[in-house]
């Protein structure tokens, strides 16, 4: 889909939307703990998105023909899951892993977008660290998201906050952010590394999801035959955070935040 600029209607329904949003992960990390099962953490999502007068978009999504329709309402990723990881009664949280929750949700038939990595009970230092420096990349990429830049803007302050201070976490390639608003995902394609300059024109009223994905190991990843897990080739951890943010003709506003 092409690039969309919101309308002034379409940014008040995707900031009640992301208020919605926000509220919603902050409960779930609330519940996250040992034995709690991934599946129980999508039900609890589903329940409370519909309880929002709002629909789950990820449930049954289908990016194209190829891929099989999406079963959960909730993507929970566990320690070297990346992305989309499935939620299964069998996946039961552990002290010290890294859990990943990434919800999509239609409000008034618009689309928010939004993940976080959670820190569960006695996680290693270099785990918890990765997850303080994500948080961290994310905020930079957000600052460089401004009308007159290019997503390559973001892509490099990302990828520079990366390999300052020798930090040079695994910068998944193969994933990236995207538009998102009218749609579960729209153009521009928004990735994680960079040059200034480069890419698209971030224009007012445009709405992008930024989601940064850093791995302990390399960057390398395996797509699973599941058709939408995702984890790091070496088995190593991984964290990864979203945010859905609204361009503007000055600070970028950060919707999926209360």
């Amino acid at each position: 889909m092409a690039i969309t600029i919101k309308t002034p209607e379409q940014i008040e329904i995707l900031r009640a939307a992301g208020k919605i949003h926000a509220e919603i992960l902050n409960k779930l990390e609330e519940v996250i703990a040992p034995g709690i099962t991934a599946q129980f953490l999508n039900d609890e999502a589903d329940r409370m998105v519909r309880e929002a007068g709002a629909e789950p978009s990820f449930l049954n999504y289908q990016p194209d023909h190829t891929y099989p329709k999406y079963p959960a309402s909730l993507c929970v990723s566990i320690n070297q899951e990346i992305v989309h990881g499935i939620p299964k009664p069998d996946m039961i949280i552990q002290n010290g892993d890294l859990v990943s929750i990434d919800l999509g949700l239609k409000y008034k038939n618009m689309f928010t977008d939004s993940a976080r990595t959670v820190i569960v009970g006695d996680v290693s230092d270099d785990k918890k660290q990765m997850v303080y420096d994500i948080r961290e990349a994310l905020a930079r990429g957000i600052d460089a998201a401004r009308a007159g830049n290019t997503v390559g803007d973001i892509g490099h302050a990302i990828e520079s906050f990366n390999n300052q201070n020798n930090k040079k976490y695994g910068n998944v390639r193969e994933l990236a952010g995207h538009g998102v608003g009218i749609e579960v995902h729209e153009d521009p394609y928004v990735p994680n590394y960079g040059k200034p300059g480069q890419g698209a024109k971030l224009k007012a009223g445009m709405v992008l999801a930024i989601e940064p994905m850093f791995n302990l190991g390399t960057s390398d990843v395996v797509f699973h035959d599941d058709g939408y897990t995702v984890t790091t080739a070496d088995g190593a951890a991984s964290a990864h955070v979203e945010h859905t943010v609204l361009i503007t003709d000055g600070e970028p506003e950060i919707l999926t935040k209360l």
